[in-house]
């Protein structure tokens, strides 16, 4: 097969997007203008995020630390960036990206050659975050709209009877809800390292034992590439729990009825205090063992 021009592969992913859109439309979202327009229709940007979580702690029911974001009016392949070298009294981990949640973001050449899999779970969890879908506090917020983007993905496929597809985003979903256990354990035993050693001590005996979770390993070294580990930990493990808290729980939710329409009506309504979230889901779950029992 030859291969495609700039020109074919953009013009293929604006169709692929408006097509994802009207599916939100059907799940009773807004679509929102991000990733709406290709780079050959308007000029691309892309953003920089940091994250800065205190040295020797993580932030488990409260939000991480410091969060800040710097734009460019170039995406982020002509960004190169070397590494974050030391923040006194504070871990760092930074992710660059030019898809987000803002109109500014449009979908670049990459986004154009990345997998269907990724185009549909990245648009559908950015237009989540429209203030018409969800206004929720940042870490509420992730939490909730990373399984259902990723949920949104594999019916997305289903109805377009994409089989291939289809079973790439099933086992894109088995590998998060993996992962979101394997970082739920590791979390666990960090809280107790970080109680019992020193910061230096406990920073490289929590590093030394990620390798230990074969899925949350694989993501933690794709995502850290270029950046110290021991320098990145807390802040890394506090970002990775903001996604992934309450994915497991909620692809659950998904499979006990089959409706996500209905579930994202439900999440919607969330309560906006990062205490109260478990509870509201295993109300949902209650609530829904009861109804499939009757």
């Amino acid at each position: 097969m030859p291969i495609r021009n700039e020109t074919e592969l953009l013009r293929d992913a604006s169709a692929t997007i408006q097509e994802i859109k009207a599916f939100e439309r059907d799940l009773g979202l807004e679509p929102t203008q991000a990733l709406a327009k290709t780079s050959a229709q308007k000029p691309p940007t892309s953003m920089l995020w940091f994250w800065l979580q205190r040295a020797g702690s993580l932030a488990l029911q409260t939000p991480i630390d410091v969060r800040l974001t710097l734009g460019f009016a170039k995406i982020k392949e002509e960004v190169p960036l070397d590494q974050v070298y030391r923040v006194d009294g504070y871990s760092v981990y930074y992710r660059q990206g030019n898809e987000f949640a803002d109109p500014r973001s449009v979908a670049t050449e990459s986004f154009a050659r990345a997998g269907a899999v990724r185009q549909v779970t990245v648009v559908i969890h950015e237009d989540l975050h429209g203030d018409t879908n969800f206004d929720l506090p940042w870490e509420i917020e992730e939490s909730l709209i990373t399984p259902l983007g990723s949920i949104a993905a594999v019916e997305f496929f289903k109805r377009r009877s994409d089989s291939a597809n289809f079973e790439s985003a099933r086992e894109r979903l088995d590998d998060e809800r993996q992962l979101s256990r394997e970082l739920g354990h590791l979390v666990t035993m960090a809280e107790t390292i970080f109680s019992n050693e020193s910061v230096d001590s406990a920073k490289q005996k929590i590093v030394a034992m990620i390798p230990s979770y074969p899925v949350y390993h694989r993501h933690f070294q794709r995502q850290i590439r270029g950046q110290h580990p021991e320098t990145a930990i807390e802040a890394k493990l506090s970002h990775d729990l903001a996604y992934y808290r309450h994915f497991d729980r909620i692809v659950a939710l998904y499979e006990t009825t089959g409706d996500l329409k209905a579930l994202v009506r439900d999440l919607r309504n969330a309560p906006a205090n990062a205490h109260l979230v478990s509870a509201y889901l295993q109300s949902l779950q209650q609530r829904d063992a009861l109804a499939t029992r009757d």
